[in-house]
């Protein structure tokens, strides 16, 4: 079966994150610089990131507006990402934007792997509550906040999300997700397009 890169096939959303672990500001900084060479339409970069690290106020508040399940672990993650997109500009819409946030926040999470970190990403939160709190321009909407630091041994959870943490990795057929190979309709993928399971 196809391979594909071991950055992909190897890539996690753990929920434990070593407490310990302090997230450099260069290393930081490679994590958004690699988000803001993400492709864009017209090159209008309609993203933004706000990051708050482990101990700092911001980060408190961060966890506070998490939905309960996330605040179970994303504390000890060495920050909190969030990714805003940025929908709207001189009032037109830019229908793209969470499109072109979504592969920035990719590309963010690529680098982190390269740097022998994880990324969790997160959906569950106050969103009203983490606009206000950054204060977001008008039209820039918060999307996803992202957990990232150094992954720890799963027995560091509670039973219930260790389980769920040591759960087999797994995707749907992607016959399941081709509408079209070539021309035919629903078709069965050849076997050398299936990509090889993840380790």
């Amino acid at each position: 079966m196809t391979e594909i890169h071991s950055v992909l096939a190897e890539r996690t959303s753990p929920r434990s994150f070593d407490p310990a672990h302090t997230l450099l500001d260069a290393v930081a900084l490679g994590l958004l610089e690699a988000a803001r060479w993400a492709p864009s339409a017209m090159n209008r970069q309609p993203w933004r990131f706000a990051l708050a690290r482990r101990g700092t106020r911001l980060h408190a508040a961060l966890l506070a507006a998490l939905h309960e399940g996330n605040r179970r672990w994303a504390g000890d993650a060495s920050a909190l990402v969030v990714a805003l997109a940025e929908r709207s500009r001189d009032g037109r819409p830019i229908g793209s934007a969470d499109y072109e946030l979504g592969l920035a926040v990719a590309q963010l999470g690529v680098q982190a792997h390269t740097a022998g970190l994880a990324v969790h990403q997160m959906g569950g939160f106050d969103h009203a509550a983490v606009r206000d709190l950054l204060a977001a321009p008008e039209g820039v909407e918060p999307v996803v906040v992202v957990a990232v630091g150094r992954q720890a041994p799963a027995d560091r959870l509670p039973p219930d999300l260790r389980t769920r943490e040591l759960a087999p990795r797994g995707r749907r057929p992607l016959a399941e997700s081709l509408l079209v190979w070539d021309d035919t309709v629903w078709p069965a993928v050849p076997e050398a397009a299936a990509p090889a399971p993840a380790a």
